[in-house]
């Protein structure tokens, strides 16, 4: 009997990681897998345009949840969910196993429905810890890891927070980071975009800004001093700045866009496509964020990344990699954003098993997880 998986993806984040995992479980024999979009980014340019790009199926189900509080948003993924696995095991067909990857709200929410019906969870990215219990994030990670039975970590350090937790080390597995396969995958094509030459840019002489977390554009005081870093900085080295909807609003809001025009080399973008984006940040000089995936990338790309957050759930970017934690310092970013242009920033290296084959060895670990039916269980799972 063919084994069957659920692959839950909700938030742009998620596609990157699922996109290797099902090009991996899609190329065995003897197992299905439904691919279950929630909806909890739907703007096309955070969630379509990744399906294209990124060469993944349409989704066999999407729930179109939509926004809302996190609440809301947490409670109608749990209830569509949990419809879409009742329904399979009433008709006789039910899943052996829900693959959750990440740390948004549709992470947590599908784990905890699952569970509640009985199908077996497993996390991609398990065992990450910024421990900072203010960030919405960190919630979904602590619940998701709580109630899996499947723990796979992209880096030491999830492996060391879970064992520390009390779990199982049976259940725990180092794996890899299946962004970076996405992004192995990708880089070359993502080179050969135009986006430099329809921007007018140079590769290694610009840097690529992101932010969107409360920390740093919830406060009008806090999102001015950055900018005015970055506005001083851009004189000397041009700044591209795709623009989360939430931060455009509050530069809008707070009544900084006309600091941003004082500057016609920091530029305000729309949010870009996977491809443009990854051409951008695989050829810049420098790159300052809050984005937790974008850690991990530049790492990979082996460009300075300054992270704008006081903690981190990735310690590796910064510990062996080309990140480097500036908290919410104006000061800090000044000067880190110096030693990049001096040339003195640090050398970082790429980690264990970030090597572009992380979605197979999960591929092989998540078949095996699963026992072979036999026509008796077969009957039981339809009754």
């Amino acid at each position: 009997m063919t084994k069957r998986f659920a692959i839950v993806a909700g938030a742009r984040p998620n596609f990157m990681k699922i996109a290797p995992i099902l090009r991996a479980l899609d190329s065995l024999p003897g197992l299905s897998t439904t691919l279950i979009h929630t909806g909890q980014h739907y703007d096309h340019n955070l969630s379509d345009v990744f399906f294209d790009e990124l060469g993944i199926r349409r989704p066999d189900l999407s729930l179109n949840v939509g926004s809302g509080s996190h609440a809301h948003q947490t409670a109608d993924v749990m209830i569509a969910i949990e419809k879409v696995l009742v329904d399979a095991a009433s008709e006789g067909n039910p899943f052996d196993r829900l693959v959750v990857v990440g740390d948004v709200n549709s992470t947590m929410a599908a784990a905890i429905a699952a569970t509640k019906v009985h199908v077996p969870v497993a996390h991609v990215e398990a065992g990450l810890r910024s421990f900072d219990r203010s960030m919405p994030e960190e919630i979904n990670r602590m619940v998701t890891d709580s109630i899996s039975d499947l723990l796979l970590c992209s880096e030491p350090a999830g492996v060391k927070n879970l064992l520390r937790e009390g779990h199982d080390p049976s259940h725990v597995h180092l794996v890899g980071n299946v962004m970076i396969d996405t992004l192995l995958v990708h880089l070359q094509n993502a080179k050969k975009q135009d986006t430099l030459a329809r921007l007018g840019l140079t590769a290694k002489q610009y840097g690529v800004v992101t932010l969107h977390r409360p920390s740093n554009v919830d406060n009008p005081e806090m999102l001015k001093e950055l900018l005015e870093v970055l506005v001083g900085i851009s004189s000397r080295l041009p700044l591209v700045f795709p623009v989360h909807p939430r931060t455009k609003a509050r530069i809008s809001g707070f009544g900084l866009d006309s600091l941003l025009a004082s500057s016609d080399q920091l530029r305000l973008l729309d949010p870009l496509g996977y491809l443009d984006f990854l051409c951008l940040t695989s050829q810049a000089k420098v790159i300052v964020t809050d984005s937790g995936g974008l850690q991990e990338e530049s790492t990979a790309l082996d460009v300075p990344c300054l992270t704008m957050r006081e903690n981190t759930e990735r310690p590796v970017t910064c510990d062996e990699g080309s990140g480097i934690l500036i908290g919410q310092s104006p000061e800090m970013l000044r000067e880190q954003l110096e030693a990049v242009l001096e040339g003195t920033y640090k050398d970082g290296k790429c980690p264990k098993l970030w090597d572009g084959n992380a979605a197979v060895r999960i591929a092989d670990i998540l078949v095996a997880s699963v026992p072979e039916h036999d026509s008796s269980q077969a009957d039981s799972r339809a009754s």
